[in-house]
């Protein structure tokens, strides 16, 4: 299987609306790893990774977000470079926002 890669920054009224746990609720189902976690200026940033074809439903979610959310603006890069963090990992966590 080829890996494919979305790092995604979505903006709008996302933190507070539990955009973290659906997104990583929708990434288990979808069988992607990588990440979610809130951002100091509050837009949340995800990493997916797997299949191509459950990485662009996992999009299709955050540019929708759950019930609550209101998603006004979504940058995706596609295929980014891995980070080494990310080496060998195959589940689908929250993180903690970084820290400044």
């Amino acid at each position: 299987m080829v890996l494919f890669r979305a790092h995604v920054l979505v903006s709008g009224r996302v933190q507070g609306v539990f955009f973290r746990e659906s997104t990583r609720r929708c990434a288990e189902a979808l069988g992607l790893s990588g990440f979610v976690r809130n951002l100091p200026d509050g837009r949340v940033e995800a990493l997916f990774s797997g299949e191509e074809g459950a990485v662009h439903r996992a999009l299709d979610f955050v540019r929708r977000g759950p019930p609550g959310a209101q998603v006004t603006d979504v940058h995706v890069d596609l295929n980014p470079p891995r980070a080494d963090a990310d080496e060998g990992s195959t589940e689908f966590r929250i993180q903690s926002a970084p820290h400044c």
